[in-house]
């Protein structure tokens, strides 16, 4: 699976309903991007800050403008990609979560995706 920025979009999810991305055309996957309130610099600040404090995850790449962290399963240690794409001009920030083995993922991707958004409505930084 190739991960990253491709054409401005964070890469597509595969056919298994293990997968969730804001850029997703596809309804089972798409969940919505995060629209920024706070300054876009405060608002990634605190994206990596909370991120960076998930249980078993392990940050990977951090750019101005893209992270990538690896989210291992407490039980059998199965690696979930997550990503995040700040996009300033648009006020809004990207996200994809997905599952790199297996069909199913029980939830587990959504979940995260809409734990890191309460936490960021929580400080104020999105809406």
């Amino acid at each position: 699976m190739k991960l990253g920025i491709n054409n401005s979009k964070l890469a597509t999810c595969p056919m298994s309903p293990n997968c969730v991305s804001s850029d997703a055309a596809n309804a089972d996957h798409h969940i919505k991007p995060f629209h920024l309130v706070g300054s876009p610099a405060e608002v990634w600040q605190i994206t990596q800050a909370f991120v960076a404090a998930l249980p078993r995850t392990k940050i990977i790449t951090a750019e101005s403008n893209y992270l990538h962290a690896e989210c291992s399963s407490a039980l059998f240690g199965f690696v979930d990609d997550f990503e995040l794409h700040l996009r300033p001009e648009e006020r809004m920030m990207a996200v994809r979560s997905a599952a790199r083995v297996g069909y199913t993922d029980f939830g587990v991707n959504r979940k995260r995706v809409e734990q890191l958004r309460s936490e960021l409505l929580s400080k104020g930084v999105i809406e």
